[in-house]
C-alpha cells in the first residue's frame, strides 16, 4: 500500500495541475503488442520470468486514453521443477501529457484486472489462485511516425486477495490509427478589396481627384473639387454672395466688384525703402478725390517690383511701399481706413520686361484700383 499512495498522488497531481493542450480532434486507436519482465512478490514463491502480450487502446481525447490490455507468462516455481501459467486481463486509463502530434508523449496509469495463477504443487501454496490486481504507473510513447511509435511501460501491480506487490516493466512496438473528428472548416470569405487611398478624406479617392487637400468637412463634386456653384471662382463654403451672375468680376468673398478705373503711380523710393515723399501728393489726391466722390468706392493700392533680387524680398518690399502709399492717403486727406486695401504682389504682375532698365523701371509701380464696394 506504501506505493500505491505516492503513485494515486502524482496521478491526481497531473490532471490537476497539467495545462490541457490545444483539442485536435483526433482520436486514435493503438494496437499495443508487448514484451517485458514480470516481477513478483516473495509470498508467490515464482522466479522473474518474460511474458508477453498485447493492447487495444482508444485515444478519445488528446490527453486521455482507456487500454485493454491481455498479458501471459510462465514463470518457474522456486525451489521447485514445476511452474505457473499465468494469465492477466485489465482495464487501464492513461492520462498523457501532451498531444498525438507530439514525438514525445510522456503518460501516467492505473487500472484494475483479473489474474490467473494456474499451475504448482500442494507444495507450493498459493501458486495456483486467481486474483483481481490494481495497477499504477506510467511510460512514454515515441512517435516514430504517425503509424508506428515506440512505448516503453513500468507498472505497480497489487493483488488485493493476498496483498502481494508485483511489477512489470514492457517495451512495446505501436500501430496508430488515427480519424479527425472536427468539422472542416468553412472556406474563408473573399478579401474585400482595398479601398482605394482617399488623402484629404473627401469621399474621392486620389486616383480621381483634382483637387487634393480639400478642407476637412467640405462639400465636394465627383472630380473632389469644392462645389462652386455659380461659378465665380469662389467656392460656397466662402462665398457670401451666391448667385452671381456669369462672368462677372468677384472678389475674394464671391461677391461682384465693378472697377470703374485703374490708376497706376509710378513712385520712385529710395534703395531698400518704402519711405515715400510730398513729390507724390497730387497723384494721390487723384485717388482721394475719387473716393470723396463716392461713398461706395473702395481702393486696392498694389504694390509692384521688378524681378532684381529674390522673390521673397521684392513681395516684402512691394507690401511695405504699398502700405506706404496707402498710409499717406488715409492720413493726408482724411479717408476711412476701411475703404483702403495695400497689397503687395512682388515681381509677380511685370507690365513690361525685365530683362531692360526701361522695362524694370516701369514694373517697379504702385497702382490704385478703384471699385464699387458690395
Amino acid at each position: 500500500m506504501n506505493t500505491l499512495r505516492p503513485l494515486s498522488a502524482a496521478i491526481l497531481a497531473a490532471a490537476v495541475t497539467t495545462p490541457t493542450l490545444a483539442n485536435d480532434d483526433i482520436e486514435t486507436i493503438y494496437i499495443n503488442p508487448f514484451a517485458g519482465y514480470q516481477y513478483f512478490d516473495d509470498k508467490r514463491d515464482l522466479d522473474e520470468e518474460a511474458t508477453y502480450g498485447f493492447g487495444l487502446e482508444y485515444r478519445f481525447l488528446p490527453q486521455w486514453a482507456v487500454e485493454a490490455v491481455y498479458s501471459t507468462a510462465n514463470p518457474d516455481i522456486k525451489g521447485s521443477s514445476g511452474d505457473v501459467d499465468f494469465d492477466e486481463v485489465r482495464v487501464d486509463g492513461l492520462y498523457y501529457f501532451g498531444s498525438q502530434s507530439e514525438k514525445v508523449n510522456p503518460y501516467l496509469a492505473a487500472g484494475v484486472g483479473h489474474a490467473d495463477f494456474d499451475g504448482g504443487t500442494t507444495t507450493t501454496p498459493g501458486t495456483e489462485h486467481d486474483e483481481t490486481r490494481v495497477n499504477l504507473g506510467g511510460g512514454v510513447r515515441y512517435n516514430v511516425t504517425d503509424l508506428v511509435s515506440l512505448r516503453a511501460d513500468l507498472r505497480a501491480l497489487h493483488g488485493i486477495d493476498e496483498s502481494t506487490f508485483d511489477a512489470q516493466a514492457s517495451l512495446g512496438l505501436s500501430l496508430a490509427f488515427s480519424r479527425n473528428t472536427s468539422e472542416p472548416e468553412p472556406p474563408a470569405p473573399a478579401p474585400a478589396p482595398a479601398p482605394e487611398p482617399d488623402s484629404d478624406g473627401d469621399g474621392v479617392p486620389n486616383n480621381r481627384d483634382q483637387c487634393p487637400g480639400t478642407v476637412a468637412g467640405a462639400s465636394v463634386d465627383r472630380n473632389g473639387c469644392e462645389l462652386d456653384s455659380d461659378g465665380d471662382g469662389v467656392v460656397d463654403r466662402l462665398d457670401d454672395c451666391p448667385g452671381t451672375r456669369a462672368g462677372a468680376e468677384v472678389g475674394e468673398r464671391g461677391c461682384e466688384l465693378v472697377t470703374l478705373e485703374t490708376i497706376t503711380l509710378y513712385i520712385t523710393f529710395p534703395l531698400n525703402s518704402a519711405e515715400i515723399g510730398n513729390q507724390y501728393d497730387d497723384d494721390i489726391r487723384e485717388i482721394a478725390d475719387a473716393l470723396k466722390a463716392d461713398p461706395d468706392v473702395t481702393t486696392e493700392i498694389a504694390g509692384h517690383t521688378d524681378s532684381t533680387g529674390a522673390a521673397e524680398y521684392n513681395q516684402d518690399l512691394s507690401q511695405r511701399r504699398a502700405e506706404a502709399v496707402a498710409d499717406r492717403l488715409i492720413q493726408l486727406y482724411d479717408i476711412d481706413s476701411d475703404r483702403v486695401t495695400p497689397v503687395g504682389y512682388g515681381e509677380s504682375d511685370p507690365v513690361a520686361t525685365n530683362e531692360t532698365d526701361e522695362g524694370r523701371a516701369q514694373n517697379r509701380r504702385v497702382e490704385a484700383r478703384i471699385q464699387v464696394r458690395r
